[in-house]
């Protein structure tokens, strides 16, 4: 077998494969002598079938497929000793009244080669590291969940503002018959809030749907209706009283700051805001992480040019799915997919310059901490070691769950390196600045 190599262009190249009788014969005829010795073929004793026999039924089908290893095996071990570094698989040349009948074959395979390019990790635009912190208005509000989760309701016999009134909201026509406790501070216009105010058990009147809560959300909660249909409903809903009850707040003590973070771990209200600030902190770390690396995706991909083997990509999209596409599919597929791909191939050249690798310990470690975090959801605060070596080791035998996990470990090597070779603009910002800045 001879193979050999023309380059078109910096991206493009032709591999030519020759295979000759003498690479393959050898293996076909020692499988048709095993077809022989066990083949039942009637008027004939096993073993004793004419090998003429055996080549005219099953030869040609052993020729083809030993002939195909044969090519599939040289072409890779090519590809590895010239260390050639391809986008996507090699692509068979179609060659028209191609001869299966005689005795040596040429075979030709295109190739799109990956890039020569440098990564510069001073790029032009500066980018924004985003720390949110917990404004004031927050740390109250969280303060004020707290409370009403540990208070206690009180009965009424009318409502007043900021009580919690009970009762359904029906309408027949459209399927809606819900039982909900209502908290009037969330009740949105004066109007609707009127409405609420003075009523007692029993009482039932109609309320419009439209702008009846500040949010939608709780509107979706209310009615239990589908959260697409939220935001545009405007219907009538006869809404009536079961009860009334006023919301007592828990006091801020000490048994309240027991019962939410543990004995002594608390001691006053600013130790509390101090608590609340830490752990809206870790929260919003993920946040700030994640936007801060589609910012650097996006900025290296915008900073490192290079070419990439269009018309080749395109051919090889229209064959790896599990349908054929059309040569329209398949460039518009490939204009949605080239921004990931130039992104990967950075990535991969940051990874290979830089040595990130990832072994099993960091794996392993990394499986750990999330067991932990979800253990403690369910109140099992202290595993021990051999309980989250077992659960690591079933997690991490599942290929699928350790190839993500191996993502998100990668994903963090990368973005701790990002973080200690690139220069970003530090900005402190409330959650609602971010979510503002970020979507605007």
């Amino acid at each position: 077998m001879n193979i050999t190599r023309e380059n078109i262009d910096e991206l493009n190249a032709i591999v030519k494969v020759d295979i000759a009788k003498e690479d393959y014969s050898g293996k076909v005829d020692k499988i048709l002598k095993d077809y022989r010795k066990n083949a039942n073929i009637p008027g004939f004793r096993k073993g004793h079938v004419p090998m003429g026999m055996v080549k005219k039924q099953y030869g040609k089908a052993v020729l083809v497929d030993e002939v195909n290893k044969l090519l599939q095996e040289g072409l890779n071990n090519y590809l590895k000793e010239e260390k050639l570094d391809v986008l996507g698989n090699p692509l068979p040349k179609e060659q028209e009244n191609f001869d299966w009948d005689k005795d040596n074959y040429t075979f030709e395979f295109e190739l799109g080669l990956s890039p020569e390019f440098n990564v510069d990790l001073d790029v032009k635009e500066p980018i924004t590291h985003y720390k949110i912190v917990a404004d004031e208005e927050m740390v109250d509000s969280q303060i004020k969940n707290m409370q009403k989760q540990y208070g206690k309701l009180v009965s009424k016999d009318k409502a007043e503002e900021g009580d919690i009134v009970a009762g359904t909201f029906k309408n027949e026509e459209e399927g809606i018959e819900n039982s909900t406790s209502v908290e009037l501070e969330k009740i949105k216009g004066k109007e609707n809030l009127e409405k609420f105010i003075g009523a007692k058990a029993g009482d039932t009147f109609s309320l419009n749907t439209k702008d009846l809560f500040e949010d939608d959300h709780d509107l979706i909660q209310h009615l239990k209706i589908e959260h697409d249909k939220a935001h545009d409903l405007n219907i009538d809903v006869e809404f009536t009283v079961s009860e009334v009850n006023k919301q007592e707040l828990a006091d801020l003590d000490q048994e309240l700051f027991d019962k939410l973070f543990g004995k002594d771990e608390v001691k006053t209200v600013t130790d509390l805001k101090e608590k609340i600030k830490e752990d809206a902190a870790k929260q919003f770390q993920q946040q700030s992480d994640q936007q801060l690396m589609n910012d650097v995706t996006e900025a290296l991909i915008e900073n490192t040019k290079f070419d990439l083997p269009k018309d080749f990509l395109q051919k090889w999209i229209r064959t790896v799915g599990e349908e054929p596409m059309t040569e329209e599919e398949a460039a518009e597929e490939y204009e949605k997919s080239e921004k990931g791909l130039r992104y990967q191939l950075i990535e991969g050249k940051v990874m290979k310059e830089n040595d990130l690798e990832i072994n099993f310990e960091d794996l392993k470690a990394f499986a750990i901490d999330k067991i932990k975090v979800q253990m403690a959801q369910f109140g099992q605060m202290d595993p021990s070691e051999k309980e989250l070596d077992d659960i690591a080791a079933r997690i991490l035998s599942n290929q699928d769950e350790a190839k993500r996990l191996s993502e998100q470990v990668m994903n963090e090597k990368l973005l701790e390196f990002y973080k200690e070779n690139m220069s970003f603009n530090e900005k402190e910002v409330t959650y609602e600045e971010f979510v503002k800045e970020i979507y605007e």
